[in-house]
């Protein structure tokens, strides 16, 4: 997978960086540099291209998800994430994942498809990944959700539900709403970052 890979504090988290639909490996650099400017950094790019926007995987109209496609490409990123360790001689239980919008979705994918893939995330913007399906237990995993009150493409009801589909898999999950629809905003990020602190650096 394209990829960028900075390497800083060999002792803090790595940042695992999923940009939102149409963006690129560069997007959240700044956002993670904020939550924690010496963590390292890998960053990928989705390999499924939707009319020249890099995503993760494809959709078949908005808000439905291509079911094929993501169980495909969730298990190409995870193996992806496995091979980077080696190379990038790092911990793969140290794997912190920041998500926004798709990229939160196929963060959401591999902690519903693969058991400790990630042992904490924090998904801005999620919608339930995968339905129906045998969850795996993710004991010990911690998640922040960032979500909008007035978010037009992830109701409230879709949040609560993939907060409870989380919780059943052994989750411990956080939530944070805000009132600036589908964006990113500073409130949002100055969360996910007391979250970080809290759940990750101090644990």
């Amino acid at each position: 997978m394209k990829h960028l890979f900075i390497e800083k504090d060999k002792q803090k988290p790595v940042f695992l960086l999923l940009h939102g639909t149409g963006g690129t490996e560069r997007d959240l650099i700044p956002v993670a540099e904020h939550i924690d400017p010496d963590a390292s950094i890998l960053s990928v790019r989705g390999n499924v291209n939707e009319n020249g926007m890099a995503r993760y995987f494809k959709r078949l109209r908005e808000g439905v998800f291509d079911e094929e496609s993501l169980v495909s490409e969730t298990e190409t990123l995870h193996q992806f994430l496995n091979q980077a360790a080696k190379e990038y001689d790092f911990d793969r239980q140290k794997l912190v994942a920041l998500g926004y919008s798709n990229g939160a979705n196929i963060a959401g994918s591999l902690l519903m498809h693969y058991e400790h893939s990630l042992r904490k995330a924090m998904l801005l913007h999620p919608m339930v990944p995968r339905r129906g399906i045998a969850y795996p237990t993710q004991d010990k995993v911690k998640v922040f959700i960032g979500a909008g009150h007035n978010d037009p493409l992830v109701d409230k009801s879709e949040t609560e539900e993939l907060v409870g589909l989380f919780e059943g898999q052994g989750i411990d999950v956080s939530v944070t709403y805000t009132n600036h629809g589908h964006a990113l905003s500073n409130e949002e990020i100055a969360s996910a970052k007391a979250w970080y602190e809290q759940n990750v650096v101090h644990e």
